[in-house]
Order: C-alpha cells, then sequence, then structure tokens
C-alpha cells in the first residue's frame, strides 16, 4: 500500500537525530557534553508543580474548552498584552499543546496553495516542512554575521518579496543563532509587511530569555497587531519543555480558524497543565528569575569556553541560549568540506554532541562559510568547562 505523495514534503527536527547519535555513543559508556538540543535540564519551578499536582487531585483530568480554559486564555492575554503594550481579550488566545503546533495552524489559516512564505534560514525547520507540506513556497532569507552577531539581510528580504509573498515568519531573539533585532531593524521589517499587506507569524519562544535588555515585539509597532499572530510557549521561560504547553495569540478571525483546528486534531490541551499553567504566570516569579540566572552563567562559561579556541570569536548574545560560532577556519585545517564531518567526528573523539547550520533549514546556493550551534541549556557549567575544553584540544589539533 502507497503512502501519500505529499509527504514527501514533510521534513522534521533533525537536532533529535543528533541526540539519538550522542545517545548510542553514551550507551557505550561515553560522557556526553549535551549541546545539541535546546531541552533544560533545570527544574519547572515547584509551584507550577504543585498547583498542576492539586489540579489532577481535584479532579480536572477531562475534557475542557478546544479553545483553552478561559482563565488561562484570559491570563495569557493579559501577560502578552502588558509587556508588548496592547491590548488583548481571551477571545485573541487559542491554548496549544506545545508551541509547534501554531506554526502549521496559523500557515493552514492564511496560506493558500502556491503562495510564496518567507522565513528565516538557518532557522527553525519546521517553518520550511509546514510552508512546502502544506502546499505553499518556502522563500528562506537570511543574516549577515557582524562583530556583534548577526543581522537580518534586509535587502534579501526586499528583494524576495513579489506579487505572490503573503506570510513573513519572523523569529526574534532567533533559534539558532542568537540573534535580536535593533529597532529600526524590527521597523523596517514591519513596514514592508506592511506596505506588502503580507501576515506575519512572529515566533516569540525566547522573548522571556533575556540577560540585559527588554524585549520588544514586532507585533507592537503601529500596523502590526491586526495582521500578526504571536507563537507563546511556556517552554523556555518555565523550563516546561516536555509539559507541551503554548498559546496563538492574535485577531480573533484567524484565532477562531485556529481553535476550530484545535477540535479536529487534538480535542483540547491537556486540562490539568493548563491550570498549572495559570499558576506559572500569576504565582511566584523566583522561579523564572532563577531560571535566568543559571542560563546567563552557562551562558558566560560557553562564550568564553568557545572565544578560548584558536579559529573562533563570538559575541555574547544578549537572549536565547544558543551560540552560533563559524568554524570555517577549523573546517579548512581539518581538510572536510561538509560541516557535518567535523560534528560527527567531534562526537567520536571529544564526547562533545552539537548540531550544524545544516540542521537548521537547507543550506542555500552560494553560503560560503560553516557554522555550528551549541545550546547550553541542558549542560551545566562545570560540564561546559570540561567539555570545552576537551573540542579545543580537537579543534586546534
Amino acid at each position: 500500500m502507497k503512502l501519500a505523495k505529499q509527504l514527501e514534503k514533510l521534513g522534521t527536527e533533525t537536532a533529535f537525530s543528533v541526540s539519538a547519535a550522542a545517545a548510542a555513543w553514551g550507551a557505550k559508556g561515553n560522557k556526553i557534553y549535551p549541546f545539541h538540543l535546546g531541552d533544560i535540564n533545570i527544574a519547572t519551578p515547584r509551584n507550577i508543580i504543585e498547583a498542576t499536582e492539586k489540579a489532577i487531585a481535584d479532579g480536572f483530568t477531562g475534557y475542557c474548552p478546544g479553545a483553552g480554559i478561559p482563565e488561562l486564555r484570559e491570563a495569557i492575554a493579559r501577560d502578552v498584552g502588558s509587556k508588548r503594550q496592547l491590548n488583548y481579550s481571551d477571545s485573541n488566545v487559542s491554548i496549544q499543546p506545545g508551541g509547534k503546533p501554531v506554526i502549521g495552524k496559523f500557515l493552514a489559516a492564511v496560506m493558500n496553495p502556491g503562495d510564496e512564505v518567507l522565513y528565516p534560514n538557518p532557522g527553525y525547520p519546521i517553518y520550511e516542512s509546514q510552508i512546502e507540506y502544506q502546499g505553499g513556497v518556502a522563500v528562506p532569507y537570511g543574516y549577515m554575521e557582524t562583530e556583534n552577531g548577526f543581522d537580518l539581510d534586509m535587502e534579501a528580504i526586499r528583494r524576495a518579496i513579489n506579487p505572490n509573498t503573503r506570510v513573513l515568519i519572523y523569529n526574534n531573539f532567533q533559534n539558532p543563532n542568537g540573534a535580536q533585532s535593533s529597532p529600526e531593524e524590527m521597523r523596517q521589517l514591519a513596514k514592508l509587511a506592511i506596505e506588502n499587506d503580507l501576515w506575519v507569524l512572529s515566533d516569540e519562544a525566547y522573548f522571556e530569555i533575556q540577560y540585559a535588555n527588554k524585549a520588544e515585539s514586532i507585533v507592537s509597532i503601529d500596523g502590526m497587531q491586526e495582521r500578526s499572530v504571536i507563537l507563546y510557549t511556556c517552554s523556555k521561560r518555565f523550563a516546561m519543555t516536555g509539559w507541551r504547553l503554548g498559546a496563538a495569540i492574535g485577531p480573533q478571525n484567524v484565532i477562531d480558524v485556529i481553535n476550530k483546528m484545535n477540535t479536529n486534531i487534538e480535542s483540547c490541551t491537556t486540562h490539568f497543565i493548563q491550570k498549572g499553567m495559570v499558576e506559572a504566570i500569576e504565582g511566584d516569579s523566583s522561579g523564572p528569575e532563577a531560571i535566568i540566572e543559571e542560563l546567563r552563567k552557562r551562558r558566560d562559561a560557553a562564550v568564553e569556553g568557545l572565544n578560548g579556541i584558536a579559529g573562533i570569536r563570538i559575541a555574547a548574545p544578549e537572549s536565547t541560549f544558543y551560540l552560533f560560532p563559524n568554524v570555517s577556519s577549523i573546517m579548512q585545517r581539518k581538510g572536510f568540506h561538509n560541516v557535518n564531518q567535523l560534528m560527527d567526528e567531534a562526537l567520536i573523539e571529544t564526547n562533545v554532541s552539537f548540531c550544524t547550520r545544516n540542521h537548521f533549514g537547507r543550506p542555500t546556493p552560494g553560503e560560503k562559510d560553516f557554522y555550528i550551534r551549541f545550546a547550553y541549556s541542558g549542560i551545566g557549567v562545570a560540564d561546559i568547562e570540561e567539555g570545552l575544553e576537551r573540542l579545543k584540544t580537537y579543534f586546534e589539533k
């Protein structure tokens, strides 16, 4: 029996294959230094756990509204709106089993087959996968490396827009490169979206993972709220990656469609976890603050360790928990032509596991530099220092 031809267009999150390779190497008795997945090995704050346990004990284990329980939708509307100087109500919020479902449901709501969608590349690979699986045309845009990190290639974005362009996907506080737009860059992007009447998916998964500056959203710019859906997730802010809870926040006409999809796909998001999330947003804030402080220590250790390796120079990003160093000189020293060769050999030689640029969208023609990605969310400071010292010895050979 044959499967659907459309499945040929469905991609995956290939970082999980790196995780599998690391696990297999670890099963042979090797200590793994896990920089590959953006998972978090920090405990979910205790008040959230206790509120969830109470919800289970109180019987909140059945179905609930497909859109999400009213008290959580209201809490997210207040929280998201107040931090972005916007007014949202519960009718603008659709609860999801994680942030990832927002991508596919948003595209299904606004994109027709053949429409072109601008998306960041390198970027989260599910953008590319969902655009193509649903019959859209995936049009990548990239970044330019600077002394302070990465800037959007605004000229490339301008050139890519045409009458068939329907959607812009924008991930400020970016995975994998940690890029954070300046206010001017964000205004330029908003201007293009408004002038060309584009829908915008603003992926704000790392909005709260900030080490210095106050986060800003493109949706706060005049003219953007009515054309934008925010991808919101609890995974990063509250160390709840495995709880699978997120939300779509946007214009009611789009949210109503997403709510209908919820009923068709999963009926509803787990009731007692939603109860716990109300406590996460409205309860004790010391847990998330402690998470940020721990991530800051890890960032500083990882930046120092990588900058101590000959051929690598990176700036400390002010958001996310990713580092995206250029390893072109190391590739030349090793005689490799595919950056995954470096990844594979490094695992065997050093036990250090990391992803490469190739795990974040198909490389575009003309790319000359090589990059690897380190996530420091799932590894403590001592192991960061130890692992990067091992990597330094291997890279400098």
